[in-house]
């Protein structure tokens, strides 16, 4: 029987990871969008005729930023929302740290990063497991979320239903 219950503690509690680090380190993901240019129907010195779609890599663009609080375990960084060149979004973690724990995930909250402290909004989206408790990651915002209305990332504890750390997302400007 003693077994039994030790088995099940360690199954939901995960001790060892008190004691263990995945360390992420992704880039932005990048992409390229169709350019059309306008004008009479000309080739230039590349081949291309004008009004014809061409490939350049346009840079990403920030939409929101805010900076890691600390709720049931130390955690800092910065998590920033970004619009692709091909109109995808993602969130982007930056210098995460954290602690590791059983089934962590990611969450966009309608709530600030301290009421997220006492729980998820019904409104939250999951945007995955969380790769790695340091560095640097990227999670793909799903097609039509409206991302505006959403006030906080949050690292959360599905197991305890507890809030490792959030952050606040301010518009970027400019």
């Amino acid at each position: 029987m003693l077994v039994v219950v030790a088995g099940i503690g360690l199954y939901l509690f995960q001790p060892w990871k008190a004691f263990t680090d995945t360390t992420v380190n992704e880039s932005l993901p990048t992409a390229s969008a169709p350019e059309v240019k306008d004008g009479p129907q000309k080739k230039d010195n590349a081949g291309v005729k004008d009004g014809e779609p061409s490939m350049t890599s346009t840079k990403p663009k920030d939409l929101a930023e805010g900076r890691f609080v600390t709720h049931e375990h130390d955690t800092s960084g910065t998590a920033r929302t970004v619009r692709l060149a091909d109109g995808g979004q993602v969130l982007r973690l930056e210098d995460l740290k954290t602690s590791e724990g059983p089934d962590v995930r990611v969450y966009l909250s309608t709530r600030a990063a301290d009421a997220a402290k006492a729980g998820l909004d019904d409104g939250a989206v999951a945007l995955g497991k969380l790769k790695g408790n340091l560095g640097n990651q990227n999670y793909t915002v799903p097609a039509g979320t409206d991302l505006p209305k959403f006030r906080s990332v949050v690292i959360w504890c599905e197991r305890f239903s507890v809030s490792f750390g959030a952050a606040d997302l301010a518009p970027v400007t400019g």
